[in-house]
């Protein structure tokens, strides 16, 4: 509390719950039986007047799409037989029924309806959405066109006469990783399917898990889909889901300290370590979250569930978010997770700037899969040149971290990239576990533990029955371990021992799901990157305007290795802006060694916000400029295709660009040709 600003609260003690001895004490001077009867006779009794009520009503009150129901099952009917033939397959008809019967009973159906209808809204306004979390896990999210990810095990499917051939379990866990082969039967090209994961991961083994569809949508489209699920359930019904913003521990340590200080009290460590620790946790302020939308349904209204307010009691903001954060009503009320996400909007940049479809790109592809374990595909041109690695600006793979991670490992096909994102999400999955055994040789990749999904489809190959396998797996991806007997059933069934010693490690896992739609993404993403580079480079950049520094950059490839050497040589001491520009400066190092060029920003050339590609060069924006704001390098790219300028005067006044931008621009040599004034002089 003192941390807080609250001074001299009752005498410094602070407000807290008093035991009974403390609060007859406090009433003492009433005499003894008074204070008795005050204390504990006249409490009890007002509490026994009272009716205990629950702030937050019992049950489900999920959101109403007219006839989600019937249109669910009519969306999945037609595009399963569409894509597999009439009749359906045994094994996909047994599944797909399976989770219709599952999520329309539960009352799940109007979830998926509205996740379908944002996604096709989005798709129809030419923007991908990648999916998050286990929904890629339910083939009822693929049949309804929810998510790309495909559940089922790897097959081959014609498409053309529907012919199916189910793939190697043991040998695939990934339909694209299969040999390329023609239908038997009428001689067209199979595309290749199925990603092996089980339905379970995300509505639990009997179903009755509360299911979470979270999506990721182009940073410039979330306030568009935001705005479409007011559309569609009334925008009196939606509300951005509050958070609560608790004491950190550095903070709460800092609080202790200061406490001590103030009042010149001696305090040792480890009381200080254990006052921060009763502080940790302990709300703070309120906040919104990046993409949760929570519904009421019609003839509801939001306060019989909880209050509402202002993130952080700002009153001028015009949010208004749950008090409550979801969590304490996830049981009550629908959550949409809308979130935004750089990679949809490199993919869509990438598709208008190339003109390919992103959905055309392949998922197999020998030079694209060499960029994973070195330069080759990369054409390098520089002979000096000093990286050994070829995914520096692919989402998931360019970090320092994951390219280890790839070095290690040497990935060779799709499925093995889809363990890499699993290992490089989890705690205690990779470290200390998964490299070890791998480096080692005692695991491979193909059977090591990456993410939650590998567990039960692993058992399950092993001959554990399904709800032992799904109960392990549930445990583990915890954090909780293995009982004595679920050790002793997976030594019956010839698990290894290593495998057993690996699930008792883990802390947290990801859903195979995820991995999957994320490396979909990435995959696509570096496809561009060996194909077209240019385009490539420019959307990178775009993505991270806000740490290129120009005036480094532009000097070419030299200037650029020298100040990453500076950096490095600064070890732990380099600044956080160092830290995140060199991020940046080693993929245009990069660019540079591939034989590709800067183009510095011009007037009639340049966008505001985005970098472009003439003549084989990436172009800046204005925005890329040192010095230049987002709304400056708007305004100037706009007003120029209004009426080109004739004098730096007026782009100082029709873009209402500042001094400082303006002389930065000069420097940069954006006005190169341009009078300073249209005013004659006449001296």
């Amino acid at each position: 509390m003192a941390g807080q600003g609250f001074k001299d609260v009752e005498g410094d003690k602070g407000l807290y719950f008093r035991t009974t001895e403390e609060m007859l004490e406090e009433f003492a001077y009433l005499g003894e039986e008074k204070a008795y009867e005050v204390v504990v006779k006249n409490t009890n009794y007002i509490a026994d007047l009272i009716e205990p009520m629950m702030p937050v009503p019992k049950g489900k009150f999920p959101p109403k799409i007219d006839n989600s129901d019937e249109i669910l099952r009519q969306k999945c009917e037609e595009r399963v037989v569409n894509m597999y033939g009439d009749p359906v397959p045994e094994i996909i008809r047994a599944r797909l029924d399976k989770e219709l019967n599952s999520i329309i009973n539960n009352g799940y159906s109007v979830m998926y309806m509205a996740a379908e209808m944002l996604v096709q809204k989005s798709l129809s306004d030419g923007y991908l959405v990648g999916s998050r979390g286990s929904v890629g896990s339910s083939f009822v999210a693929t049949m309804s066109g929810i998510t790309e990810v495909n559940p089922l095990d790897p097959h081959y499917l014609c498409p053309n006469c529907k012919n199916i051939e189910w793939g190697d379990k043991n040998e695939y866990d990934c339909g694209v990783d299969m040999p390329e082969k023609n239908c038997p039967v009428c001689g067209t090209k199979y595309n290749q399917e199925g990603f092996s994961i089980p339905f379970e991961t995300f509505l639990g083994f009997e179903a009755d898990k509360e299911p979470d569809i979270d999506l990721n949508f182009a940073g410039e489209y979330q306030p568009v889909a935001h705005k479409f699920v007011d559309e569609i359930f009334g925008a009196e019904n939606v509300f951005k889901a509050g958070t609560i913003g608790t004491i950190q521990g550095k903070t709460a340590y800092g609080y202790v300290m200061k406490y001590f200080e103030e009042r010149e009290l001696p305090v040792n460590k480890f009381e200080a370590d254990r006052l921060a620790e009763c502080c940790e946790g302990v709300r703070r302020t309120s906040g919104q979250h990046p993409g949760g939308i929570i519904i009421v349904p019609r003839g509801h209204e939001i306060y019989e569930f909880c209050p509402v307010q202002h993130p952080a009691n700002d009153t001028e903001s015009d949010i208004i978010t749950t008090h409550f954060d979801y969590h304490s009503i996830d049981q009550n009320l629908l959550k949409l997770d809308i979130l935004g996400h750089d990679v949809p909007s490199m993919i869509r940049q990438l598709q208008d700037m190339t003109g390919i479809e992103p959905t055309d790109v392949p998922l197999k592809d020998e030079k694209v899969n060499s960029i994973f374990i070195g330069i080759d595909g990369l054409d390098i041109k520089d002979p000096d040149y000093k990286f050994v690695h070829g995914s520096y600006g692919i989402p998931e793979f360019g970090t320092a971290f994951t390219r280890k991670m790839l070095d290690d490992t040497q990935p060779k096909k799709f499925a093995d990239l889809v363990r890499i994102s699993g290992f490089s999400h989890g705690t205690d999955v990779w470290l200390n576990n998964a490299q070890e055994l791998i480096v080692n040789g005692i695991a491979t990749m193909n059977n090591a533990i990456s993410t939650r999904d590998d567990i039960m489809n692993y058992l399950r190959l092993k001959g554990l029955p399904n709800k032992d396998a799904f109960t392990i797996m549930e445990k583990v991806r915890k954090g909780k371990g293995l009982t004595e007997e679920q050790e002793a059933l997976m030594r019956e069934n010839d698990v290894p021992e290593w495998y057993i010693g690996s699930c008792k490690k883990i802390k947290y896992m990801f859903p195979r799901a995820h991995a999957v739609a994320y490396v979909m993404m990435s995959y696509r993403i570096a496809y561009f990157k060996v194909y077209h580079p240019a385009e490539f480079y420019a959307v990178y950049f775009t993505t991270k305007v806000a740490d290129f520094n120009d005036k480094v950059i532009l000097q070419g490839s030299l200037a650029v290795q020298e100040k990453m050497e500076e950096i490095i040589s600064k070890g732990n001491n380099a600044s956080k802006k160092e830290e995140v520009e060199m991020i940046v400066y080693e993929v245009a190092y990069e660019m540079y060694a591939r034989g590709y060029e800067f183009l510095p920003a011009r007037l009639g050339e340049s966008d505001g916000t985005k970098f472009g590609v003439r003549d084989g060069k990436v172009q800046l924006p204005f925005v890329a400029v040192s010095g230049v704001g987002e709304s400056a390098a708007k305004s100037i790219a706009e007003e120029y295709k209004i009426r080109p300028f004739e004098t730096v005067d007026e782009v100082r006044e029709r873009a209402k660009v500042n001094k400082t931008a303006i002389e930065e621009l000069r420097e940069h040599g954006v006005f190169a040709g341009l009078p300073e004034t249209d005013q004659l002089s006449f001296f």
